[in-house]
């Protein structure tokens, strides 16, 4: 299945964008989803029709993020639009949608989704992203466009409990590790993506400690 048109869109939708959510951390995401689901399903075929479902909600799944994005609504329905274009059936519209409306951490705070097959590997694939020399990058990029500080002593991380809470405290990005990144690899789903969850977790957390030894000078 060609998903040329779904990429041209992503790359239309995250033009200029600069805090980690760009294009090509969608890239990323959907040649990752698509490596581990196909290192999970080895008899699975790289043309397959669930791997272009994979594909299609990686590339998307940022087109209709809040932090993003001032009107998921109308990217939404733009979606909805184009894929039935592109040959997907309603059920497999369903899931992409269901996924990419569903996938991301703060969604998921007060309950978690069961999200379809296609959507675990894609919800896997962009939390790996947050994890990592990628992820370390990732999360100064978005502190500093927000206005956050690196590290306070004073302001101590917190439990998240709920959507609005995550979005509306006041935190620092070292502590953003601790409140969200440390927490990622325990709510992985697929067999590859906690394997790696694991590798970047252990990199960032070398990271931190690097990180406290010389701020603790």
């Amino acid at each position: 299945m060609d998903i040329s048109r779904v990429i041209d869109f992503t790359k239309k939708q995250l033009a200029g964008e600069t805090t980690g959510h760009d294009f090509y951390h969608g890239q990323r995401v959907a040649h990752l989803a698509k490596k581990m689901y196909l290192a999970d399903y080895p008899h699975a075929h790289e043309d397959s029709r669930i791997v272009a479902i994979i594909e299609t909600g990686a590339y998307l799944h940022d087109t209709i993020d809040e932090k993003v994005c001032d009107n998921p609504d109308e990217v939404i329905a733009q979606i909805k639009k184009l894929l039935p274009e592109l040959g997907f059936s309603e059920l497999e519209i369903e899931d992409i949608l269901f996924t990419i409306q569903h996938m991301s951490f703060s969604a998921n705070i007060e309950k978690k989704y069961q999200l379809p097959l296609s959507g675990q590997y894609v919800q896997d694939a962009d939390r790996l992203e947050s994890l990592g020399a990628i992820g370390i990058a990732r999360a100064f990029t978005y502190g500093g466009k927000h206005g956050n500080k690196i590290y306070d002593p004073e302001i101590k991380p917190v439990k998240l409990i709920n959507h609005d809470q995550y979005r509306g405290h006041v935190e620092t990005t070292i502590n953003h590790f601790y409140e969200k990144l440390f927490l990622l690899k325990d709510l992985m789903n697929t067999p590859n993506g906690k394997k790696e969850a694991e590798r970047r977790t252990a990199y960032m957390q070398d990271f931190i400690e690097e990180f406290m030894t010389e701020w603790n000078v």
